[in-house]
């Protein structure tokens, strides 16, 4: 109900998080919800975007998101950081399909890897990491095993210089710091979250997703596009169904 300033987004955040945890499809209180203090941490906009990047490795589309951001940074003037996000623990409080629960769970072992570089060695070598880890299980469309992902995690190490003990990361501090860096991406977008998730100068969207790369005018256009949108109140969603599988690789695309 509105008041004197406004909506009582607290009330309605309580409403609707209460509707979808009836229905078993909401998080834990306080994960995936958004909250008053998320948006009133909200950078203003800048002359320089900041882009917060939430990234579990093994999604195509967070891959493809990934590399379009790269492209307008090659292109445009961009504070682009990269964050670690868990797909495992997006949809531990949620009910979905078993085979989609246990291809979660086969392929968590690359985020924990993630963290692990973030937390030891910092954004630049998670950036170096990623790149080489998406080089290797995105050259096509297919859908990888877990020993796969290890290998694709141990050979992305060893592309970027760091030591390659981290493929077996699984410590409570590994965790820990997954976990605190998943919630402070998910928690702004809602109990709707899924990957990739982009904070445009301080505004929280689960997406865009895209099913290829735009490359030159095409990636900053969207890219512009994309933060307009983010700098309207009252903008909340605008989505489609896909009808493709994603386009990971192309002749001649720079990857």
């Amino acid at each position: 109900m509105p008041t004197s300033d406004g909506p009582d987004l607290a009330l309605w955040d309580r409403a609707t998080t209460a509707y979808l945890r009836a229905a078993g499809l909401a998080a834990e209180p306080g994960i995936g919800e958004r909250t008053e203090q998320a948006r009133r941490l909200a950078d203003p906009p800048s002359a320089t975007p900041r882009v917060d990047l939430y990234i579990d490795p093994v999604c195509p589309y967070t891959w493809l998101v990934t590399q379009w951001l790269l492209e307008v940074e090659r292109l445009r003037d961009l504070d682009l950081r990269y964050h670690v996000m868990s797909l495992r623990m997006l949809n531990e409080s949620r009910v979905v399909d078993g085979r989609y629960r246990r291809a979660v769970d086969n392929s968590s072992g690359p985020s924990r890897v993630a963290a692990a570089v973030l937390v030891r060695h910092g954004p630049e070598a998670l950036r170096a990491w990623h790149a080489a880890f998406g080089a290797a299980i995105f050259d096509h469309w297919r859908y990888p095993d877990a020993q796969e992902y290890v290998s694709a995690s141990k050979h992305a190490l060893t592309v970027a210089g760091l030591p390659t003990e981290l493929v077996a990361a699984d410590s409570a501090a590994v965790e820990e710091a997954l976990r605190r860096s998943h919630t402070e991406g998910v928690t702004p977008v809602g109990a709707d979250a899924g990957t990739p998730i982009v904070h445009l100068d301080g505004v929280a969207f689960f997406g865009p997703v895209l099913n290829a790369v735009p490359r030159g005018d095409d990636a900053v256009r969207l890219f512009d596009a994309a933060r307009m949108l983010a700098q309207c109140p009252d903008f909340f969603e605008l989505k489609r169904t896909r009808t493709a599988p994603p386009v990971l690789r192309t002749e001649g695309q720079r990857p």
